[in-house]
């Protein structure tokens, strides 16, 4: 399968590593375009209409604005179209693309690793194959989960903004840990770690995240603690209002 990426930034380029295969590549900037067709052995082009003509799947990875202008381009020659376009529904694809079988998904950078996760939108178009095989080659660069649309916000807030909040927490604890006395480096090599522990256990069929905390919560132990002092900070009011904010941006 020939796949063409319309923009070469950050999301273009995990889709491009993750998949792991030369890709047609566009940009405004065309020394981007050149760099992530070089990092592939893919082919940078000028027009998308040509990457649309060439494609068997055509990834919308440029700026939600762009919409119109690209489909104008675009849509003449693009079969099957994948969009991971925040707040852009699949109505509005549909007019943008109107000849073409469109899917939305919402991914997480860490595709580039195949340690992603995708988020695929529910309807299939009216053709279950076609669905079927994209659900296959996203299963690629991580699990894939099928969600109603409808839910697109709130999964944006949990798993793709959900990286940038735990990213956040990291720098946090390196940054303490630094101060009291740790070298940085080490520091972020143990939190890597931890967050990876972390997420095995929470991982496990059946796990339930307040069960994984109070297992390693000894009564009275230093990790108790530290428990009180995020719960006075109001450390879950404040992911509350995170994903909140992210849910009202646009599903």
């Amino acid at each position: 399968m020939q796949i063409g990426l319309i923009g070469s930034g950050n999301i273009a380029t995990a889709f491009a590593l993750g998949w792991g295969q030369p890709v047609l590549c566009t940009d405004l900037d065309p020394a981007r375009a050149d760099a992530l067709a070089g990092a592939t052995g893919g082919e940078a082009l000028a027009s998308n209409a040509e990457l649309a003509q060439r494609s068997d799947l055509v990834v919308l990875c440029h700026k939600p604005g762009q919409l119109d202008e690209v489909a104008s381009e675009a849509s003449a020659g693009a079969g099957v179209v994948l969009s991971p376009l925040a707040g852009v529904s699949l109505a509005e694809l549909r007019e943008a693309y109107p000849e073409s079988l469109v899917f939305r998904v919402m991914p997480n950078t860490a595709m580039r690793l195949g340690h992603g996760v995708t988020v695929l939108a529910e309807d299939d178009a009216g053709d279950p194959a076609a669905f079927e095989t994209l659900k296959g080659l996203l299963g690629e660069l991580g699990p894939v989960f099928v969600l109603p649309e409808a839910d697109f916000a709130a999964a944006t807030a949990v798993m793709s903004s959900g990286v940038a909040f735990l990213a956040l927490v990291a720098e946090a604890k390196i940054a303490a840990a630094d101060a009291a006395g740790m070298d940085p480096k080490v520091a972020a090599a143990l939190v890597g770690a931890t967050f990876g522990s972390a997420m095995a256990l929470l991982s496990e069929e059946g796990a339930d995240a307040a069960q994984v905390r109070e297992a390693v919560t000894s009564p009275g132990g230093v990790t108790e603690k530290g428990l009180a002092e995020l719960e006075q900070a109001q450390v879950r009011e404040a992911f509350a209002s995170a994903v909140r904010a992210v849910v009202e941006g646009g599903a």
